[in-house]
């Protein structure tokens, strides 16, 4: 999660205080929104947790299918 604070701190132009506010006003209001088993994923993969074994760009890429799925996207 300190990564994705970094880079809003400097793609946004704002202070780290700033970021870390944003970054957890969206992630509550994504986690609030995604069904539980996915929810979960986010949160292990912004908690620095990838699963057993896994990486967390493996996390991020099982995450952002699901995503796909919901929305009609390809399904595996």
């Amino acid at each position: 999660m300190e990564e994705l604070i970094r880079q809003v701190t400097e793609r946004a132009g704002i202070s780290e205080e700033q970021a870390r506010t944003a970054v957890n006003t969206v992630l509550g209001y994504v986690r609030n929104n995604l069904p539980a088993g996915l929810s979960d994923q986010l949160g292990g993969l912004l908690g620095g947790g990838a699963g057993a074994g896994g990486s967390v760009a493996d996390s991020a890429g099982d995450l952002i299918g699901g995503l796909g799925g919901m929305f009609g996207g390809k399904k595996d």
